[in-house]
């Protein structure tokens, strides 16, 4: 395409984009023989174009530029070149030292267009970058004109060849029939009356037959066909012919015959998976084979301390993370909390530098609340791991990241570091996207559950070579998250159909439960995905590889609130169910009135009843005068006084010395859990057992300590606000000191890695939404080193909105249950979990309940936190 051609078919918006990169050719011409003085730089010869005039061709030179150029040319031809690959265009800029005339060339000339021009995506179609196509490219020299174009995918942060001969999970041909099935639009209103237009096509016939012959549920997978819709579809069957289904759908007021397209489009996504599907089952295959012909690993490296011994299914962990690296693999080692996935990991590494496998040094992301617990296991397994914490100040780091610009990841075996790091600042994230890494592991790697998060995108840019994935719930919600975690450890293997497996995986059941044909339906999906993550996935279960292991019994207990308590929950049920259009609009108006209920469901003190207007407007006069409180306007520390809970108030007075203010002792205690728990903490202390406690709210657990001091219960408290340095030596003095009754935790930062087998009793205050976060807590003591039969204990208050995220909870373990056993089952419903608790909660209608519907959608898109 020449540069005419280019500019004249680019929609208008882009000519902008491809002109700041041209050098002016009037200009080009007229300066060949001159110099251009620019202010503050030395002179410059000016080149002229190699399509210019002049006499004179001048000598090429190679254009070094930074990734931020590299993406803006990349852009520009991706939105002029809508009808090609997104890595054929990279391929192409690569090839042509990222000159845009010459890529466009190669492209026109090299390339085929991924889709037909009758394209029905439309010419219009936005161009989506996956994340690692543009980042950490780099330009080598242009291929020889004679030579055959190789395709490219971009792995890790790098751009590599890859022939049919190199591919390690399946070759081109195998993508060929996704082309082909994908190749034009089965439907277009402009050859409405052609002769053409009524020929039943391979395309059309898989479409007509799907809408001949699909269930209600299966129709209701196409894009814009709701369930009403789908029930005039039925009405209308049979279809006798192409046209005979065109005039029908066309006719029809609430349908249109772009759904054949949209069907059209979903028969492609359908047969995309197929494929990888079929290409996960030769992995399989090849795994398979791979463990039958090696003699494995019957004894554990000699460089572990020799104090310590792997369990037999921790050495069967390790056999499996060696084959995978044999078949460069990547995985996620998925067993249930507690069975050691650390060790597993250090004995792998140990196995790696024993044998002089390692390629370069190893990084491990950790969360913040496990980095000492892990550096620690590291030092006792094996010592001879020498390993390097990238921790601390943005001070410190800096002069770490330039140690490391100069000498490269080197005097150390493996670089720790926690997810907040690495990725907290420009810097960091340059550093890790260039240098070079064997093996990066992802500890807690379902924080990587969400594909369309900043820190999923900044992550699966490190440049590492391999990844390990530790993870003891790979299915936390729905199955969406599980494919994430997939296209995570696998890009190269996912990459081209990460968009499909999200759509196909992202659908929501549409009817009622208990509909046969929606069972069918979820069984469908939930086989697809035990096959796709077959290959990728390691998980055990404590049951079947701990036979020693104490037994864990848990007690669902529902609590019956307090008469204060149960006055204001009610009341508050009542105004939102008098007010239903204020919960059926308005910016996370339904979660903002969920969170409400939640809060009143646990304590009094989480709102505010106590302290009335007038004395907020007698506290913040007092404020005013107070040196040390940051405002001296009484109405504004009055209205920022006002949205805060009786807690809140008392804790900010107290905080500037207002020591008179007080909240009377039996207002604290007037909770129905704590009624509770009046009655089972003295039992347990005089039974010698120690005890967690966990809540979702760091409010919560202030209001837990001031009642624990009251009952003069020693304890200590970890939270997100604890220092990292300081949170190991909790740890360990808690699981040293059997004077220390109780373990303060929040359900996020303490919930999560640590070990605390001193206990043996673990409360649930209040339960997450997602009863993985749950789960993970009570491991905190029922894992590896417990001696003691553990109890746990969730706590629900009886007759609040708390009993219907228990059901929602119970819903979601079924499903992990579907996952990781034989047996058959469904997904659940995730985005609606809120809406079906306000439904039960407040008694909305089906109209009421569509409106929250769209207005907590609409919240949950918007950039507001």
């Amino acid at each position: 395409m020449s540069e005419a051609e280019a500019v004249t078919s680019a929609p208008k918006t882009s000519i902008s984009d491809l002109r700041q990169f041209r050098i002016n050719k009037n200009l080009a011409a007229a300066a060949t023989s001159k110099t251009v003085l620019l202010p503050g730089k030395k002179r410059i010869q000016v080149m002229a174009d190699s399509d210019s005039d002049a006499d004179i061709t001048p000598k090429k030179i190679k254009i070094e530029l930074s990734v931020e150029e590299k993406e803006e040319r990349f852009l520009a031809i991706a939105k002029i070149a809508t009808d090609y690959d997104t890595m054929d265009i990279q391929d192409s800029l690569v090839r042509s030292n990222w000159v845009i005339d010459d890529a466009m060339k190669y492209l026109k000339d090299r390339r085929m267009p991924k889709r037909g021009p009758d394209s029905f995506q439309g010419s219009n179609n936005k161009v989506v970058v996956p994340p690692s196509a543009i980042i950490t490219v780099r330009a080598p020299a242009p291929a020889k004109p004679a030579a055959a174009p190789a395709k490219t995918t971009a792995t890790n942060g790098t751009i590599k060849s890859r022939t049919k001969k190199s591919s390690s999970y399946g070759s081109d041909d195998e993508d060929s029939g996704d082309q082909a099935f994908a190749k034009g639009q089965v439907y277009d209103s402009d050859d409405s009356d052609t002769e053409a237009s009524h020929e039943m096509t391979g395309q059309r016939k898989k479409v007509f037959e799907f809408m001949n012959t699909a269930t209600p549920m299966e129709l209701q997978t196409v894009k814009n066909l709701s369930e009403k819709k789908a029930s005039i579809i039925l009405e209308l069957r049979p279809f006798k012919d192409w046209t005979d289904l065109c005039q029908k759908l066309e006719s029809n007021k609430g349908l249109s015959a772009e759904l054949l397209n949209h069907t059209q489009e979903l028969l492609n996504k359908q047969n995309n998976v197929a494929n990888i599907l079929t290409k996960c089952n030769k992995l399989v295959q090849r795994l398979e084979t791979a463990i039958e012909a090696g003699a494995g690993i019957v004894e554990q490296p000699k460089i572990l301390n020799k104090k310590f011994k792997l369990a037999d299914y921790q050495l069967i962990g390790l056999n499996w993370l060696t084959v995978m690296n044999k078949q460069q693999m990547n995985g996620i080692l998925a067993d249930e909390m507690g069975l050691g996935k650390t060790i597993q990991v250090i004995a792998f590494l140990a196995y790696l530098k024993e044998n002089n496998l390692a390629k370069a040094a190893h990084l491990m992301v950790v969360p913040s609340s496990t980095l000492d617990n892990w550096a620690a296991e590291l030092s006792r397994w094996c010592p001879s791991l020498v390993v390097e914490r990238y921790h601390g100040s943005q001070e410190e780091r800096k002069r770490m990241r330039i140690r490391f610009a100069k000498e490269g990841f080197t005097g150390f075996d493996i670089l720790l570091t926690t997810y907040h790091i690495v990725a907290s600042t420009p810097e960091e994230r340059k550093m890790f996207r260039v240098c070079k890494l064997h093996y990066v592991i992802f500890d807690e790697a379902h924080m990587l559950k969400n594909m369309t998060t900043q820190r999923y995108a900044n992550l699966i840019t490190i440049n590492a070579e391999m990844r390990i994935l530790l993870t003891g719930t790979p299915l936390q919600n729905n199955l969406l998250e599980l494919m994430s975690l997939l296209c995570f450890v696998m890009p190269s293997f996912f990459g081209k159909n990460v968009e499909d497996i999200k759509s196909l995986f992202a659908k929501k059941n549409k009817a009622e439960n208990g509909n046969e044909e929606v069972s069918q339906f979820q069984e469908t999906q939930v086989e697809r995905a035990k096959r796709i993550m077959k290959p990728f996935v390691l998980r055990r279960l404590k049951k079947d590889v701990l036979g020693n292991l104490p037994k864990k019994h848990t007690q669902v207990e529902k609590v019956p609130m307090s008469e204060i308590q149960k006055r204001y929950y009610n009341d508050l049920v009542e105004y939102y169910s008098n007010n239903k259009g204020e919960i059926c609009s308005g910016d996370r108006a339904g979660v903002t009135i969920m969170v409400e209920m939640r809060k009143l469901a646990n304590h009094p003190l989480l709102a505010r009843y106590f302290f009335d207007d007038a004395k907020l407007r007698e506290f913040s006069k007092r404020l005013a005068t107070v040196p040390t409180y940051k405002k001296s306007n009484p109405q504004y520390i009055f209205e920022e006084m006002a949205v805060m809970s009786d807690f809140q108030v008392w804790q900010l007075c107290h905080k500037h010395e207002l020591l008179d203010v007080k909240i009377p002792e039996d207002l604290i205690c007037d909770s129905g859990k704590f009624q509770f728990l009046d009655s089972l903490l003295p039992k347990l202390k005089a039974e010698g057992h120690r005890v967690l406690i966990f809540s979702q709210f760091t409010m919560m657990l202030d209001v837990v300590e001031k009642y624990l001091d009251i009952r003069k219960h020693g304890y200590c408290r970890l939270d997100g606000s604890t220092a990292v340095e300081e949170r190991q030596d909790m740890i360990n003095d808690f699981n040293t000191d059997s004077g220390i009754f109780i373990f303060l935790l929040s359900t996020k930062a303490g919930g999560v890695g640590i070990n605390l087998t001193a206990a043996d009793t673990c409360i649930i205050h209040d339960i997450d939404f997602n009863p993985y976060n749950d789960k993970q807590a009570e491991d905190r003591c029922h894992r590896m080193g417990q001696t003691r039969p553990v109890t746990i204990y969730r706590l629900i208050s009886e007759s609040t909105i708390e009993e219907g995220m228990l059901l929602v909870a119970e819903e979601k373990l079924k499903l992990e249950q579907d996952i990781t056993s034989n047996e058959k089952g469904g997904e659940v419903q995730e985005t609606k979990c809120v809406v079906r608790l306000l439904t039960m909660a407040l008694g909305l209608d089906k109209d009421e309940e569509e409106q929250l519907n769209k207005s907590i959608n609409n919240s949950l898109t918007s950039p507001s936190k």
